[in-house]
């Protein structure tokens, strides 16, 4: 294996320590950024963590100063903008510099969860039916969109604004939501069918040839059965709310057969439809007769080592190292388009 030189991309906040001493690294809010320059260096690669807030002259700086093989992004963000992380990768692009996960193009597809979810239409992807508010439109709920619905920000990841309260069940609660999105969360409201089911995730590596890992499954069984079973930012950040109601994941059992290999193929179809490339996830849920859902793309997934994407990983013989050796080698033999 090839020793590289590999710039880290991170924000400045979560540059980790070389030494975490006592810190409880499972709650540490760097632990995604210790994990992968922690384990690159275990395996010999000359890693140069940097942080990046708002200035894209810190990054050339970095390239012209020690001229890595590769930008490992890490990057969810640039000046608190979470749509412009895209633009950071056209800059890569433009300074030759080969870099992991996601290209541009298919970042600023993701992020809008709208266009995704028309495209996805397109080549005839199951998704729920959804309608868009933008900010400064009047909620005016479609007559074919039946409650319940539920509702969330248009290009916010991570769960972002979602808890109980983001599912609706009248015009009235409908128009107050669609407003908390717009003035707490300052982005356009979707507004989306609620799928009464499993959630469940797939991991997608590759660019033109794709490594489809086994289907993940978020349990929520144990939730006080007046909650709706969806992924709030609680069930997803919250140890304390894990803990209390059992919240884990693991891989999905007991799906019907020839499931898991129909949610794999379309886990592949979402992720070329997108124009993906690096590594995703493709986010589902399965309804109680059996009909598969689309619910989104997250490409450049989150991948701190026994997170879901690296647990999954795992279960398909890629250890942490190896995945982010995979992850590297992707990046590494990119083959950008130049025309088109």
């Amino acid at each position: 294996m090839k020793k590289l030189r590999v710039l880290a991309l991170m924000h400045e906040d979560l540059i980790p320590p070389d030494d975490p001493g006592g810190v409880d690294l499972d709650h540490a809010e760097w632990k995604t950024e210790y994990d992968v320059v922690s384990t690159l260096r275990g395996m010999g690669h000359e890693v140069q963590p940097l942080g990046v807030r708002d200035d894209l002259r810190a990054i050339g700086n970095a390239i012209e100063g020690t001229k890595p093989h590769i930008a490992f992004n890490l990057l969810e963000e640039f000046d608190g903008m979470a749509i412009y992380d895209h633009n950071v990768v056209s800059y890569l692009e433009l300074m030759r510099m080969p870099y992991t996960g996601c290209d541009p193009r298919g970042l600023m597809l993701a992020h809008d969860k709208s266009l995704s979810k028309k495209i996805l239409s397109y080549h005839k992807i199951p998704t729920p039916d959804f309608a868009e508010f933008p900010i400064g439109r009047a909620v005016e709920r479609p007559k074919d969109l039946p409650f319940p619905l539920i509702v969330k920000s248009v290009s916010e990841d991570a769960s972002l604004g979602i808890s109980q309260a983001s599912i609706v069940e009248d015009d009235d609660a409908l128009r107050e939501r669609v407003t908390f999105i717009h003035e707490k969360i300052g982005t356009g409201a979707l507004v989306e069918q609620y799928v009464e089911g499993r959630e469940l995730y797939v991991g997608v590596l590759g660019n033109r040839h794709l490594q489809v890992l086994p289907v993940w499954e978020l349990v929520m069984n144990k939730m006080p059965d007046e909650a709706w079973r969806i992924a709030t930012e609680r069930v997803k950040w919250s140890p304390k709310y894990q803990e209390k109601y059992g919240i884990t994941s693991d891989e999905a059992k007991g799906l019907p057969k020839g499931m898991a290999e129909k949610i794999q193929y379309l886990a592949k179809c979402v992720y070329r439809a997108l124009g993906l490339q690096g590594y995703a996830r493709i986010d589902f849920r399965l309804d109680p007769k059996g009909q598969i859902y689309v619910l989104e793309a997250n490409p450049n997934p989150q991948i701190a080592d026994g997170e879901d994407f690296a647990e999954s990983a795992e279960r398909a013989d890629l250890s942490y190292g190896a995945l982010l050796q995979r992850i590297l080698s992707i990046g590494l033999n990119r083959q950008t388009p130049r025309h088109g």
